[in-house]
């Protein structure tokens, strides 16, 4: 099998992919960053009256319309606690901000635009005019309104809105499920002594980390050593588990202990492709069991999270309702590199910004796939298309933001 172009992997990993269709209903503290999946309709009006926008008095315009107007206070309108009388000529009312406007007024004369006289009265130092500073009735919304559209990415805007058309609950998309199984004799995890031959698996965390930032929930698997009955039982769970993606980490070759692959077959997985032109993270396999998309990654840590940038996020994009994130940006490189092989490269870099917008890379000297450290401290991947030609230092090239 031939190496298959990263762009054409990725197109045929979606192309099979739907977005899922289940719809529940949560509490609203818990759907930030959710989608919204219909329409939501406000309960009820907003304002539910015509309010005031300002501490001060409500009357009526007719009788403040020069300075130096003389009012008599007849009551006073509070939030929560409104004035229920009728304000009529020469009379004002003590109200504020966001008190009911009584009937009658018109306009709402400043408390500093008003001078005390004593005996409830007040003169007038400011012509007033007909609505001032008066909030009508259903000015933010209307019961009845379309104010949040199916789709929505919630946010603190989004859910203030939703809190405010009086929906304690919102029916959201279902969070794509994701599976992730490590494998192999060699891994242990974190907070265990390795072994002469043993080390740790760090890759399920780095990768539930990204799905998790993708809107997936996430079920871990653990560590599955490299035995195909134990790789079967695993499999057999996330099946059980209902899960949509499946993500193997490490074991996905066709070498002697590379059982991962052969397992998933054995099981019924129709295999799409394994071999992608891509540096780091060619071993890369892709394909279905059953409902369930299967996404095997590389065993080492550098090239399993590139492949989950490339793949694994747009999935579950896809699958989530989400748009796809914006990772691609252009910078100005500071040293020049060299001409570029078959296989696309992704080569970890520092960025600097400058003055005209269009920041500066540095690439780092070593880019040995499993120099966990140098990729935590990288800003971005220099992508370097297959047989890309030297580049110049100064020349603008494509880097894939690995920090949004």
């Amino acid at each position: 099998m031939s190496l298959l172009p990263v762009e054409d992997a990725l197109a045929r990993l979606l192309a099979v992919a739907h977005p899922v269709s289940d719809i529940e209903q949560v509490s609203l503290h818990d759907t930030n960053g959710r989608i919204l999946a219909t329409n939501l309709l406000a309960r009820l009006t907003q304002p539910p009256f015509n309010a005031s926008a300002m501490d001060g008095y409500a009357l009526r315009a007719a009788d403040a319309a020069e300075v130096g107007s003389i009012l008599t206070v007849i009551g006073e309108s509070a939030a929560g606690h409104g004035f229920g009388g009728t304000v009529g000529p020469g009379e004002a009312v003590r109200i504020f901000t966001g008190a009911p406007v009584p009937d009658g007024a018109d306009s709402i004369l400043l408390q500093e635009d008003a001078e005390t006289l004593g005996d409830n009265r007040i003169r007038t130092t400011f012509a007033v005019t007909v609505g001032r500073h008066i909030r009508p009735r259903g000015q933010d919304f209307v019961e009845g309104d379309v104010a949040l559209s199916a789709g929505l990415h919630m946010d603190f805007s989004h859910l203030t809105l939703a809190a405010a058309m009086n929906h304690a609950t919102l029916p959201v998309y279902r969070r794509p499920r994701i599976a992730i199984l490590a494998t192999g004799d060699e891994l242990l995890p974190p907070g265990q002594t390795p072994g002469p031959s043993q080390i740790i698996g760090s890759n399920s965390f780095g990768i539930a980390a990204l799905a998790r930032e993708n809107g997936a929930e996430v079920i871990d698997l653990g560590i599955v050593p490299d035995d195909r009955e134990l790789l079967r039982q695993a499999v057999e769970q996330a099946r059980g588990l209902s899960v949509d993606v499946l993500v193997t980490l490490g074991g996905a070759s066709v070498g002697d202990h590379d059982l991962v692959q052969s397992t998933l077959i054995s099981a019924g997985m129709e295999l799409d492709f394994w071999r992608i032109a891509m540096r780091p993270g060619k071993p890369l396999m892709v394909g279905r069991l059953d409902n369930m998309h299967v996404l095997g990654l590389p065993g080492n840590p550098v090239s399993s999270l590139v492949c989950g940038l490339l793949f694994l996020e747009p999935l579950l994009c896809k699958l989530g309702h989400r748009k796809p994130r914006r990772r691609m940006a252009q910078a100005r490189l500071q040293a020049a590199l060299p001409a570029n092989d078959k296989r696309q490269d992704y080569v970890r870099a520092k960025l600097t910004e400058q003055d005209d917008g269009i920041p500066s890379v540095e690439s780092f000297g070593k880019q040995d796939s499993s120099m966990m450290r140098i990729f935590s401290q990288s800003d971005c991947l220099i992508v370097r298309p297959p047989h890309a030609p030297a580049a110049e230092a100064g020349e603008t090239v494509p880097v894939m933001l690995l920090r949004l």
